[in-house]
């Protein structure tokens, strides 16, 4: 893909997110495409039905977040990398969120979408706590599936103003448990 065209997508993709976060599933895509600052058949070029877009949108999310799980494992101590990592989850988890009912008017329902993310959530996560036990910043008989859940019920503590707050605050408990035991 040419760079132009790579920029194009990846504008798209940012503005289809604010969209579909902003609108839901029936976000005017030809708003998207004004907004993004590209013909609308540029737009139909890279994604060429809406439930394209909006599975791209979501993959996109994805993929940034097991990517700032590498970016941060190689700048960050062990430990401030899955808490980082942790934080950015639960922004994740708002923005999934938000854009899930959006993915539940995809064909077939979003469940086959969410399955592939899984296991791309589930390395970057597994491999930063693999780093934090190997430093010894975390118990050796932390499991990672264990941390995980909990992360994702810390992600759904409530819907109310501050809840993400609250759910960076219990980020904090929960790295404070997985410390060795003195």
């Amino acid at each position: 893909m040419r760079s132009d065209a790579q920029r194009n997508r990846k504008r798209i993709l940012e503005v289809a997110k604010a969209a579909f976060t902003r609108d839901g599933a029936d976000a005017s895509l030809d708003e998207i495409a004004k907004q993004t600052g590209v013909g609308a058949g540029t737009l139909y070029r890279h994604f060429p039905t809406r439930d394209a877009l909006l599975e791209a949108v979501y993959r996109s999310e994805v993929e940034k977040l097991a990517a700032a799980a590498r970016k941060f494992a190689a700048a960050m101590p062990p430990i401030e990398a899955l808490r980082a990592w942790m934080l950015l989850f639960v922004d994740y988890i708002v923005a999934k969120h938000i854009i899930a009912p959006a993915l539940n008017s995809l064909i077939g329902g979003s469940s086959r979408l969410f399955e592939g993310s899984r296991s791309l959530i589930q390395e970057a996560f597994e491999d930063l706590v693999k780093h934090a036990k190997k430093s010894g910043d975390v118990r050796r008989d932390l499991d990672a599936s264990d941390l995980l859940w909990a992360l994702i019920g810390v992600s759904h503590v409530g819907s109310g103003a501050d809840w993400q707050q609250s759910a960076r605050r219990l980020v904090d408990i929960l790295i404070a448990g997985s410390r060795p035991l003195k």
